[in-house]
């Protein structure tokens, strides 16, 4: 029997349906059916995943007695079993040739932030993600401006990908149960090529306005190292999360630094 390990943030799904709800939630968006599960401990979601029938799916996971166990088991083929860190894996190693892959799963909470990130940069190959998140992350993910928890991660995500939360799982629906609640979220890649700049710059422009969001943008973004006089007037009084990701853009491009 495998044991959930709390220094990997393992939470095993139990609850009866949930992983069958969220297996389903998957649009194969864009025709994408390569899947990559992330996390799959003792495949409560990787069951109903390959009973859809349609899904090419391989799963990465860190815990080397969860690997042991899907693999006696014989819930998938070694070779589809990938035994490392999400964070340093290179996905040619399941679908080479630059084949686009969806992102599933019951993700760790301890690393939910990083995980996402590595979506973003994984975004011209990931057209859907699928999964769950902590209940308030996955909020914050969706919720749009004007929200207290709109934030760098919303604007962020917003940006490339049409964002839906899904439903709510209760704490008693995993063993051990977490203290917190969870959420299941679907973020489906738009249409965004280039928002005008690069990310990095985006990425330092937003968390510039962010990390002090009780503060106008004017100060928030001059305390980040952004001259004055390059905010756009009409954002000088504004706070970061009255900014939709577009006028983030905007935001983001006026700051971009001129060439000398």
């Amino acid at each position: 029997m495998v044991k959930a390990k709390k220094y990997l943030g393992q939470h095993f799904l139990i609850g009866p349906g949930i992983a069958d709800r969220i297996a389903q939630s998957i649009t194969c968006h864009n025709g994408c059916n390569a899947v990559l599960e992330v996390g799959p401990g003792t495949g409560a979601l990787t069951l109903p995943l390959l009973e859809r029938g349609d899904l090419d799916l391989h799963v990465v996971e860190l815990d080397t007695e969860s690997v042991d166990f899907l693999v006696t088991e014989e819930l998938l083929p070694s070779e589809r079993v990938h035994g490392v860190d999400l964070l340093s894996w290179n996905p040619d190693m399941a679908f080479p040739n630059n084949k686009p892959f969806i992102v599933a799963g019951n993700f760790p909470y301890n690393i939910s932030s990083q995980i996402l990130f590595q979506v973003i940069d994984w975004r011209e190959r990931v057209p859907e993600l699928v999964g769950m998140f902590q209940k308030e992350v996955a909020q914050r993910i969706a919720e749009g401006p004007g929200s207290r928890t709109y934030g760098i991660l919303s604007v962020l995500l917003q940006t490339y990908y049409d964002i839906e939360y899904l439903f709510t799982v209760d704490e008693d629906a995993f063993d051990p149960p977490p203290r917190v609640k969870s959420g299941v979220i679907r973020l489906l890649r738009n249409d965004m090529i280039d928002p005008g700049c690069s990310f990095l710059h985006l990425k330092r422009v937003v968390k510039g306005a962010f990390n002090q969001r009780r503060k106008t943008l004017r100060n928030a973004l001059t305390s980040a190292g952004f001259a004055e006089e390059m905010i756009p007037k009409e954002f000088l009084k504004k706070r970061a999360e009255q900014l939709s990701p577009i006028e983030f853009h905007i935001l983001a491009i006026a700051l971009m630094p001129t060439s000398s």
